[in-house]
């Protein structure tokens, strides 16, 4: 049986892909912070489940918790992080902007280079990682936000130069989602905004075919293109 563990399963995507895994034969590690849901979670699979509870910005701890939710699962064949935050903040108020660096940069990174060396001493393994349509371009309203999922996007394409340079057996995957009905779609304007149930699908699939870089849904694949050709001096006026 393979083993993953979604970090960040307590809602939305990751724990739409937590159902998705069982029903694909896995045995799913999941995490969060709030325990009550991983427990009503694991509840609907007591067998298949195991939980773990914690904080990402916690990263003097993430390598301890890691290990032994590693252990009680038996290995590990898949991390997905699912977890992160965003809000919007036009008056930059610095607290707002701090939670999201804590959250999608050193939270993130630390659950990334404790995955890759592990899949690095075991010679295979797939890191996935949810990062947004929002890291290609930069945001007045959620500078933070975007800016981080750069961040994300980048260190990604890094790893996966890693692993080609070391000839190992490690897949990198960047999902990147448009608007998906959860907790973290926020702001007005919101289109072509799809369920759990769909981006989750999507996602699983894109696991399944060992793809590098994936948008969610795949219509966004023309907004991205689109984005990445707006020239700087309109864009700063948008």
């Amino acid at each position: 049986m393979k083993k993953a563990i979604i970090v960040g399963a307590t809602s939305g995507i990751g724990k739409g892909l937590a159902k998705l895994l069982i029903d694909n034969g896995y045995k799913v590690g999941i995490t969060g912070r709030r325990t009550n849901l991983l427990i009503e979670l694991k509840n609907e699979n007591p067998d298949r489940y195991v939980i773990k509870s914690f904080d990402i910005t916690d990263t003097n701890n993430l390598s301890q918790q890691l290990e032994e939710l590693v252990n009680e699962l038996g290995g590990l064949n898949l991390l997905i992080i699912s977890s992160g935050t965003g809000n919007l903040n036009d008056n930059l108020d610095f607290e707002t902007e701090k939670q999201t660096i804590d959250t999608n940069v050193s939270g993130f990174t630390a659950i990334t280079d404790w995955t890759f060396n592990y899949f690095e001493k075991q010679t295979f393994g797939h890191l996935v990682a949810i990062s947004s349509i929002a890291g290609l371009r930069g945001s007045r309203q959620a500078p933070a936000y975007n800016a981080t999922k750069a961040f994300q996007i980048n260190y990604l394409e890094g790893l996966r130069q890693k692993s080609n340079k070391l000839k190992t057996k490690i897949t990198v995957t960047d999902i990147r989602p448009g608007f998906v009905d959860t907790d973290m779609a926020k702001g007005e304007g919101q289109f072509w905004v799809a369920s759990v149930d769909k981006a989750s699908r999507q996602i699983l699939n894109a696991i399944k075919n060992k793809r590098k870089i994936v948008y969610i849904t795949r219509r966004w694949r023309l907004i991205a293109a689109l984005l990445k050709l707006v020239p700087g001096q309109i864009y700063d006026r948008m």
